[in-house]
C-alpha cells in the first residue's frame, strides 16, 4: 500500500489518466474529487463488500468528471 500526505488542491495521478484531488479537509473528514475515463468503475470500498441485492450507487460522469453519486 502506498501512503501519501496531500494538502487541499494537491493531486495524485494514477496510470496517467486517473486524477484524485483533495478538495476539502474538515476535521477528520476529507473530500476527494476523481477524474477518470467513463469506462473506469469507481466504488466506495464498503460497497464492494455488500451483498449483490443491496442498494446500488449510480455514478454520473459528464465530460470525464464524476458529478453525482
Amino acid at each position: 500500500m502506498l501512503v501519501l500526505s496531500r494538502k487541499v488542491g494537491e493531486k495524485l495521478v494514477i496510470d496517467g489518466n486517473i486524477t484524485v484531488e483533495v478538495v476539502k479537509i474538515q476535521g477528520n473528514r476529507i473530500t476527494l474529487g476523481v477524474v477518470a475515463p467513463s469506462d473506469v468503475k469507481i466504488l466506495r470500498g464498503e460497497l464492494i463488500q455488500k451483498p449483490a441485492k443491496s442498494k446500488t450507487t449510480k455514478l454520473i460522469v459528464e465530460d470525464g468528471l464524476l458529478v453525482a453519486c
